[in-house]
């Protein structure tokens, strides 16, 4: 019987150095794919920096590994605690047989003792052994979280993906319409332009014969003094007859011009520089080029021209086409000016 039990204790000795070893495998295996894990949660958060909403929801995820992390951390070092008093456990327990077969070789008096010894001894094993199979499970329970923290990081990486190329997608999309876009305002003002030639060319031949009726540029220029009385804004009978030939021309081309091109005929008031007397109609040659603007502009409306095809801008003296304070650079920068354009 005492040599049965001794080849019991003798495998129970052998099993428990392979159980130390394959656990230790196995935490440090959990360890490793840890470190891998972490590894790969840096790498997918440089690349997701960008995306803030699922680096939002990401964070999140990595903080929770983390306390997993810390979780398992501490039930590692529990399990190693735990490896680390059974083994001292079983020293504990091997000199105690050692001294049980010593007083079973002394005498068969001492034998009842050293099988009570040996019941209890092997009791506090076996409740040890229950304590690793429960320090197993936590560890299998670590795993199953790990892994369906992966399976969760998979699916925002996947997510991440998905919408890089919706973004991809729709930067394509914008870079398309903006290219398009810009042909069709290409065509629109080339249009214009021909549009705005041939009004021009049309003024050309009805008012030829003026000398103080000119074209600057893009602009069709009338002086001040063939429509209006010095320091006011009262159409003279010749400034009238004028803007009509102006909106009959106008009329003409209007029905041409298509109505998807947003256009507008700005009319502009300038002055000379010299300053209005005080006490008088304006209080200053804002007012002036202003009011001389809006009679141009209400008058066009009353021949027919469509008012919202019509805008008035005055401008004072701040604006001049001719430079110097003589008397014929000034009559210059006193003009009314026409100039088609797209609104």
């Amino acid at each position: 019987m005492a040599l049965a039990r001794n080849r019991r204790s003798n495998r129970g000795v052998d099993y428990w150095p392979g159980f130390v070893d394959a656990l230790s495998t196995l935490l440090l295996a959990i360890m490793f794919l840890l470190t891998v894990f972490v590894i790969a949660q840096f790498v997918l958060t440089r690349e997701i920096s960008g995306k803030d909403e699922v680096l939002n929801r990401l964070n999140s995820q990595i903080a929770e590994l983390t306390q997993l992390l810390a979780l398992e951390k501490s039930n590692s070092q529990d399990a190693n605690d735990l490896i680390a008093s059974l083994q001292a456990s079983l020293a504990t327990a091997e000199e105690a047989k050692s001294r049980l077969q010593a007083l079973l070789d002394q005498g068969s008096g001492a034998s009842e003792a050293a099988n009570a010894q040996i019941g209890s001894l092997t009791q506090d094993l076996e409740e040890e052994r229950q304590l690793s199979a429960k320090a197993q499970n936590q560890i299998a329970l670590l795993n199953q979280q790990i892994s369906a923290l992966r399976a969760q990081l998979a699916a925002v990486e996947e997510a991440l993906q998905i919408s890089e190329a919706k973004d991809d997608a729709s930067q394509a999309r914008i870079a398309d319409l903006g290219r398009r876009l810009n042909v069709a305002l290409a065509q629109k003002v080339q249009e214009l332009n021909r549009y705005r030639s041939d009004f021009f060319g049309r003024l050309r031949q009805i008012l030829s014969d003026r000398e103080n009726i000119r074209i600057v540029g893009d602009r069709f220029v009338f002086q001040s003094e063939v429509l209006f009385p010095s320091g006011s804004d009262e159409l003279n009978d010749a400034g009238k007859t004028e803007l009509s030939k102006l909106a009959d021309a106008l009329l003409e081309i209007v029905p041409e011009i298509p109505d998807d091109i947003n256009w507008v005929l700005r009319v502009d008031g300038h002055t000379d520089n010299v300053p209005i007397r005080s006490g008088g109609q304006f209080a200053d040659n804002w007012e002036l080029s202003s009011a001389r603007a809006d009679a141009v502009v209400r008058y066009l409306v009353s021949e027919g021209v469509p008012p919202n095809r019509l805008v008035a801008a005055g401008f004072a003296e701040y604006q001049p086409i001719a430079e110097g304070d003589s008397p014929e650079a000034r009559a210059q920068n006193r003009r009314i000016e026409f100039k088609l354009t797209e609104r």
